[in-house]
């Protein structure tokens, strides 16, 4: 059995783990999408990808992607709902984030997606049930409340 306090400081590390990326990312959709805008997303970072191989519808579709991705995964992270999936969908974010960057400028700066991509594969890595405080374990918790009733 393990001790309370240890579940408390697991449960305490887990939440901060995951709420802090959550913010990363939805800090950055939410400034992609409502302070500059798509358009300005796609003209200041995208734009130049038009000159390779790359077709644009794909190259528009990625920039909408991976700014309401941030902002909605993000949310989904800080609050603790549809946590899987929105790690999935975050991951492939990070994955294309890195292959566009590479893609265009062989040697990059890997300060933006590394700490995202080590909080991120600890959150794949630590046991799920060290993730208690979520809306998701809320809501199990007023159903099982029900239920005994």
């Amino acid at each position: 059995m393990i001790d309370p306090e240890q579940q408390k400081l697991r449960n305490a590390g887990m939440f901060f783990i995951r709420a802090l990326l959550g913010i990363i990312f939805f800090m950055q959709g939410y400034g992609k999408i409502f302070t500059m805008g798509i358009h300005k997303v796609y003209e200041s970072f995208f734009k130049d990808f038009e000159n390779t191989i790359l077709p644009k519808w794909l190259i528009v579709s990625t920039a909408y992607y991976t700014s309401y991705v941030e902002l909605v995964g993000g949310f989904l992270l800080i609050t603790g709902i549809f946590r899987k999936p929105a790690m999935y969908l975050l991951a492939l974010d990070l994955l294309i984030v890195s292959f566009g960057h590479g893609f265009m400028e062989p040697i990059w700066d890997l300060s933006h997606v590394i700490p995202r991509a080590v909080l991120l594969s600890a959150l794949f890595f630590l046991p799920k049930d060290w993730d208690k405080w979520n809306v998701d374990g809320f809501i199990m918790l007023l159903r099982n409340t029900k239920i005994r009733r």
